[in-house]
């Protein structure tokens, strides 16, 4: 069975950056309010668990490895999103001034299940616990923090506003360990999970061949590619429940994200097969506005650009705006509508005689793909063995369009 980040003792987690500060187990057992015996008993455990020495034990005290300073970093920085998520206080409530160091792994736990399974019900059921420990892991929580996170609503349960900030704070913070834990798998090929939001308008090409060369050169590592518009995504992406997201980029950087650019897209009408378009080199605005159109989503980059194309003029008919290609392949398929998608995105159909492309590229129709990321975040080896393999991937396919 795998190592998760909530099976490490926090506490003995904590004293890691005491001990490679200070350099002597009696220090930082002062420093921290444990004894000498019980911090020694807990750095044994925590090396057991890693599977590797975090300190080398030397006459005039302890050296930190590169794993035991890797490891340091990784849960100095989970317990700085433990800390600001717990910053803010209730009106009126009360909670301990550093409720972060007494926090323990299992009431973290606990309450990240709830949070994620929307209840303490699903959240026993999927981890095959009771209710009432459930319950009682939530309630010693709020203790600490002074707030509450969870409140009834009719049947069911949901997260306050302070439990939705505490979520995001624990999630990151379980990621940030899981990361230092991977590290020190001693698996060649990496381990654990990797959670990748992709947009409907990204480039249908260089996802999937990114994703076929890491599960050849990683295979201990689970992918989960969740597919949303950025609106659904974003917030997953702060939270910590996906760890990039590949797409349109925006056109600033939104408070807390990095954008990094990949390639430049340029978008075609697409048309069935048979369409009256079809064949005519340079179709006319006139032209093209007289058949009824699928558009994206309000606010979205595709939207946005198909507004561009019509400025000035009377808009065409749109009465679909849907942002699944898969819905919008089939459409395009059996009408006369017609879309703005990358000629990637319907490849496949394009080779099988099903749809065609209307015209040209457009010229002024160009979209920045590229990888979106929480500010500052530290990619474990495997992902960044991915975000390498999806340059590569862009890059080809780009060579491949010039060729």
């Amino acid at each position: 069975m795998k190592l998760a980040a909530f099976d490490l003792n926090l506490r003995h987690l904590r004293a890691l950056s005491a001990l490679v500060d200070e350099g002597t187990l009696s220090a930082a057992a002062a420093r921290i309010g444990l004894s000498q015996p019980a911090l020694t008993q807990g750095l044994a455990k925590l090396e057991r668990q890693l599977g590797a020495p975090l300190f080398d034990r030397r006459p005039d005290g302890l050296v930190p490895t590169d794993a035991g300073r890797a490891m340091a970093e990784r849960a100095e920085t989970a317990f700085g999103f433990l800390a600001a998520a717990a910053k803010v206080r209730g009106a009126g409530m009360r909670g301990f001034a550093r409720p972060e160091r007494l926090m323990t792994a299992t009431q973290l736990e606990a309450f990240r299940r709830v949070a994620d399974a929307g209840g303490f019900a699903p959240a026993a059921d999927a981890a095959g616990l009771s209710q009432p420990a459930l319950h009682r892991a939530v309630r010693d929580l709020e203790q600490l923090l002074g707030l509450p996170l969870v409140e009834r609503r009719g049947r069911g349960t949901m997260l306050t506003e302070h439990g939705r900030r505490v979520a995001r704070g624990v999630r990151l913070a379980e990621r940030e360990i899981a990361a230092g834990i991977a590290a020190l798998s001693g698996d060649p090929a990496g381990s654990g999970r990797i959670a990748i939001g992709a947009m409907p308008l990204s480039r249908a090409l260089v996802l999937p061949r990114a994703l076929a060369a890491f599960t050849r050169a990683a295979p201990g590592v689970v992918v989960d590619v969740v597919e949303g518009s950025w609106r659904e995504l974003v917030d997953p992406l702060r939270d910590g429940v996906l760890d990039l997201l590949v797409g349109a980029l925006r056109d600033t950087a939104p408070p807390g994200l990095e954008q990094r650019a990949l390639f430049a897209d340029r978008l075609a009408v697409i048309a069935r097969a048979g369409h009256p378009l079809v064949g005519v080199a340079h179709p006319t605005l006139d032209q093209l506005a007289a058949y009824p159109w699928i558009v994206g989503s309000r606010a979205t980059p595709l939207r946005q650009q198909w507004h561009r194309l019509f400025a000035g003029r009377t808009l065409p008919p749109a009465p679909i705006e849907c942002g699944s290609v898969m819905v919008i392949r089939g459409l395009l398929r059996d009408t006369d509508l017609l879309s703005l998608l990358s000629p990637d995105q319907v490849a496949l159909e394009i080779d099988a005689g099903m749809l065609c492309t209307v015209g040209a590229p457009l010229a002024d129709s160009v979209r920045t793909i590229g990888l979106t990321t929480r500010a500052a975040w530290r990619p474990s080896a495997a992902q960044q063995r991915l975000i390498a393999l999806i340059e590569e991937a862009a890059a080809d396919t780009a060579v491949q369009e010039i060729e």
